[in-house]
């Protein structure tokens, strides 16, 4: 690829800790940029927390996101991708959320998603919590439902909280599949793990054909033979993938607003997504990182590097 607007700042030109912040120091090319048209994969931050139950902070991960992902450089050491090279990416900047109106963030989620599906860019979104999935399969489903790849400890198919509440970070999928968004049987959630209140969102999953993949397997059976059958279950369809950093042990990702113990390691939550090398991904995001619980930074930068891997395989996919 000949065009250099579309390569990050290397940080032999400029030093990682000088210049304004943009995911993994791409060009910063919003809706209504000249150059918008041509980007193929587009970063984007979602910046709203307000499905959040318990602890709040996921609204400020995109910002760290952000300055950490200055860490990222042009290949990948263990595949050998260049993602920047495979594909037009950019920053896209932030969906600008209104905090005080949980139904109208949504409908602004989506509505920025729909241009991005109309122009042909696959997003790959930092939240925010993991609501946000729901208002961006509004837009990347709206033809089709979707197949997809869920890593977290927790299923977020609960019916509802606090009597009715039906938009929590704790029900988007549940809503997904009954909006038609999702194709049950091409759903795998990987790394379910915790203490529970019950099990009404494993019932509901077995209703309609969800596989659940809880940690104890993930753990006896490897990561190689969990992510053969992950792919074979997601298909040759177009498939999301939804990473929560909470999939991973709080000892390693501690900054999430609902840790769970028993977690993989920081280098299984990188070889996961390495493993999802030839599905047809049209959007993914990384979510629930919550700085104000690790304002070292670890849990952010280990979370850019997840986006980093994602980017890879996304990439990768669509080059010729």
């Amino acid at each position: 690829m000949s065009d250099t607007f579309f390569q990050p700042v290397s940080g032999f030109e400029l030093p990682r800790f000088a210049g304004v912040p943009s995911f993994m120091r791409l060009p910063h090319v919003p809706p209504g940029h000249p150059r918008f048209p041509e980007v193929e994969i587009g970063l984007v931050g979602v910046p709203w927390d307000s499905g959040t139950t318990n602890r709040p902070g996921p609204r400020h991960g995109p910002r760290q996101l952000r300055d950490l992902s200055t860490m990222i450089r042009a290949e990948n050491g263990a595949t050998g991708i260049r993602p920047f090279e495979a594909a037009r990416c950019a920053d896209l900047g932030d969906v600008g959320p209104n905090p005080a109106d949980l139904q109208d963030s949504m409908d602004r989620i989506t509505a920025l998603y729909g241009q991005l599906r109309a122009a042909g860019i696959r997003p790959l979104t930092a939240g925010g919590d993991h609501l946000c999935s729901l208002p961006i399969l509004r837009a990347l489903a709206a033809d089709a439902p979707l197949g997809m790849v869920h890593f977290d400890s927790h299923t977020d198919l609960f019916h509802s909280y606090f009597g009715g509440t039906m938009y929590t970070h704790g029900t988007p999928f549940r809503r997904a599949v009954e909006e038609g968004l999702l194709d049950p049987k091409r759903v795998v959630q990987i790394g379910i793990r915790g203490t529970a209140y019950d099990r009404e969102d494993r019932d509901f999953a077995d209703s309609v054909g969800i596989r659940v993949i809880p940690i104890e397997e993930f753990h006896a059976r490897g990561v190689a033979d969990v992510m053969q059958e992950a792919r074979a279950i997601a298909g040759t369809g177009r498939t999301y993938v939804s990473y929560d950093i909470d999939f991973v042990d709080p000892a390693f990702a501690p900054g999430t607003g609902t840790p769970e113990v028993g977690g993989p390691n920081s280098f299984e939550a990188l070889e996961v997504v390495r493993a999802l090398a030839g599905l047809d991904i049209v959007g993914a995001d990384m979510v629930e990182v919550s700085p104000p619980f690790d304002p070292s930074g670890n849990t952010a930068f280990l979370g850019v590097s997840i986006m980093f891997e994602l980017l890879c395989v996304m990439a990768s996919a669509g080059a010729p």
